[in-house]
C-alpha cells in the first residue's frame, strides 16, 4: 500500500510516517514546510507545496498512480491565532483542502483519512465525550475542522469518497525511536510551556484556573503521538470495511481526562523534580475541555491507547534534547 501524508513533515504527520513505514505502508508527503522539517520529509518520496497548487498535485499523482489512500495532516491549529486570523484559518483549512479533494477525486483516489480535533465537542457534565456527542467549536480552528468534516461527509454520501475523520485531543511524545517530534522549539501548548519553563528554570503558568472541574485547571486528554500514529495505520488496514457506509467518525484518546495541574504532576514524576507553577488567566479561545470516550475506537479499528502520560513526558523531553541538532541542520526559513 502507498499513502499519500499532507503536512507529512510536521509533528504528527511525520510521526504517522514512521509508523506507516514500519507498518510495510510506503509513505509519500506533500509538506509546503511553513512548519514541517525537511529532515522529517526527506526520508521519504517528499514534494514541497502547497495542497491547493493543482499542478503539483498533479505531478504526484502522476508520479505515484499506486497511491492508495490520503492522510490529510496539513492545517493550521493554533487556536489564538485562529481567534486573530479567522479568514486565513478557514482559507487554509477548508478552502484548500477542497482544491486537494477535487483533484484526488478527479485521479480516482477515493480513501481519504482526516486528522481532525475532539476540540468541537460541547463538553457533557462529566467532561466526557462520544462520537454522537454535541459538537458547539468554540474557535475558528476548531470550526475550520467541523466545517470540513461537513465537506467530507457530503462529498462522501455521493459514494465518489469514503472518509474516516479521526478526531482526537492534545498529542504529546515523541517517535519512540526518537526519529521525529515537535519541531517547534518553542511550542504554544502546555507540555512544551513546561519543558521550556523546565530548561529555563521559571515556573510554569497554568492560564485558566477557573473552570468547573475537580482542580479548575482545563481538562485534556493527553494521548502520545506514536499512539495516534498506530491508529491511522489500523484505519489503513480496516479502510473498506469502517467506511461500509461511506463516512466515519472516530474519537482516539485515552478515555480519562488530564488537568492541567495533574499533567504538572505527571512532569514532576518523569523528571524527578516537582516543577514550579504559578497560575494566570485564560487565553482567548480557550475552552474548559473533555476527554473521549474510546469504546468506537476499540470496537471498529481494535485499538486503544498504550502509552502513559509520563511515557508521553519522558519521550517529550528526550525529544526536545534531539531538537537543537535537527534544527541545526535545517535550511533558513
Amino acid at each position: 500500500m502507498k499513502v499519500l501524508i499532507t503536512g507529512g513533515a510536521g509533528y504528527i504527520g511525520s510521526t504517522i510516517a514512521s509508523c506507516c513505514s514500519d507498518a510495510g505502508i510506503t509513505p509519500v508527503i506533500l509538506d509546503d514546510f511553513s512548519t514541517g522539517l525537511r529532515a522529517f520529509g526527506r526520508r521519504y518520496d517528499c514534494y514541497e507545496g502547497d495542497i491547493a497548487d493543482v499542478a503539483l498535485l498533479e505531478r504526484v499523482l502522476a508520479d505515484h498512480p499506486d497511491i492508495d489512500a490520503v492522510i490529510h495532516c496539513a492545517a493550521k491549529i493554533v487556536v489564538p491565532e485562529s481567534v486573530a486570523q479567522p479568514l486565513a484559518y478557514y482559507d487554509n483549512n477548508v478552502g484548500k483542502a477542497i482544491t486537494l479533494l477535487q483533484t484526488l477525486e478527479r485521479h480516482g483516489v477515493c480513501r481519504f483519512v482526516l486528522s481532525s480535533t475532539a476540540s468541537m465537542y460541547e463538553p457533557g457534565p462529566d467532561y466526557m465525550v462520544d462520537e454522537d456527542s454535541a459538537v458547539n467549536p468554540q474557535s475558528p480552528y476548531a470550526a475550520s475542522k467541523w466545517l470540513l468534516e461537513r465537506v467530507l461527509a457530503d462529498e462522501a454520501a455521493t459514494g465518489r469518497m469514503g472518509v474516516v475523520a479521526l478526531r482526537y485531543f492534545n498529542p504529546i511524545g515523541a517517535d519512540p525511536a526518537l526519529r521525529t517530534g515537535l519541531q517547534h522549539p518553542h511550542p504554544t501548548h502546555a507540555l512544551g510551556k513546561m519543558i521550556s519553563a523546565h530548561v529555563a528554570g521559571e515556573p510554569f503558568t497554568v492560564t485558566g484556573v477557573e473552570w468547573p472541574t475537580r482542580d479548575g485547571s482545563g481538562l485534556r486528554d493527553y494521548i502520545h503521538v506514536w499512539d495516534l500514529a498506530r491508529a491511522h495505520v489500523a484505519v489503513l488496514d480496516r479502510f473498506d470495511a469502517v467506511v461500509s457506509g461511506g463516512y466515519e467518525v472516530i474519537n482516539l484518546g485515552t478515555g480519562q481526562g488530564t488537568t492541567v495541574f495533574e499533567l504538572a504532576e505527571a512532569f514532576g514524576e518523569a523528571t524527578g523534580t516537582p516543577l514550579d507553577v504559578v497560575t494566570g488567566p485564560a487565553r482567548p479561545g480557550d475552552v474548559v475541555g473533555c476527554a473521549s470516550r474510546t469504546g468506537k475506537a476499540q470496537s471498529v479499528l481494535g485499538w486503544s491507547a498504550q502509552r502513559s502520560l509520563v511515557d508521553g513526558v519522558r519521550d517529550s523531553l528526550a525529544w526536545s534534547k534531539k531538537l537543537p541538532a535537527v534544527l541545526a541542520e535545517e535550511p533558513a526559513r
